[in-house]
């Protein structure tokens, strides 16, 4: 997916909502991908990547809680909107204990739906603890990096650095962007970007024939795996 338009999954088995909704959201000129099952909508988000994910509790083949969970699990940090029948205290929790950013009760007004999601859509979950990619993992509690079980030495930077490039993977970061995230607005000057990468690449691609940590020419830096385009 190569758009500066919001990307969105919607996975929901109400096929009548689902078609207001996609319609609704074309008319904000977001794109939607839809699943009508959460089997078929976990196998999307673990093959595409979506700005969010608005997911019906009540699924058939695996519920909304399940998927959820399932894709924390894996590292996946896109922001999930929970839609539901329930508005009690405890399914909130419980939503939220398994990796839900937000809550939508039915029925909703299209226009809360939007306002919603476009927040989600700025952002990452803070609900993973792990990112991870092929043998490579980053444990965000932890602040570690590991690759193929084994701790990676990593400065402060450099991780800051890998963890930014595996919440876009396999998008590409801009130098400029990757700077900002980093170092804020009290940035050094271009060379400590370099250095920091040298000694990243070391660490992450040094003795492995998959190598993850890709130089993008003339715009910034990736972490993907190589086969991938």
């Amino acid at each position: 997916m190569t758009t500066d338009k919001l990307q969105l999954l919607l996975v929901e088995d109400d096929l009548d909502l689902a078609t207001a909704v996609i319609e609704y959201l074309e008319l904000e000129d977001i794109l939607c991908d839809h699943s009508a099952n959460g089997l078929a909508g976990l196998h999307l988000i673990q093959q595409n990547h979506y700005d969010a994910i608005i997911l019906d509790l009540n699924l058939p083949k695996m519920n909304g809680l399940q998927v959820c969970e399932s894709i924390r699990a894996e590292g996946i940090d896109v922001p999930v909107l929970m839609l539901t029948a329930r508005d009690t205290l405890d399914d909130k929790l419980t939503g939220f204990a398994n990796g839900t950013d937000d809550y939508l009760v039915k029925p909703f007004a299209m226009e809360e739906l939007i306002v919603r999601i476009k927040v989600l859509a700025r952002r990452r979950s803070g609900q993973v603890q792990r990112l991870t990619l092929a043998d490579l993992s980053v444990d965000l509690q932890q602040k570690q990096a590991f690759r193929h079980n084994v701790e990676l030495k990593l400065s402060p930077t450099a991780l800051k650095i890998l963890t930014v490039l595996l919440r876009a993977s396999p998008n590409p970061v801009s130098r400029e962007k990757l700077m900002q995230m980093v170092w804020g607005d009290e940035q050094p000057d271009s060379n400590s970007l370099k250095v920091h990468i040298f000694n990243l690449r070391k660490q992450v691609d040094a003795d492995h024939d998959n190598k993850l940590l890709h130089t993008v020419s003339g715009y910034g830096f990736a972490i993907k795996e190589s086969d991938r385009p």
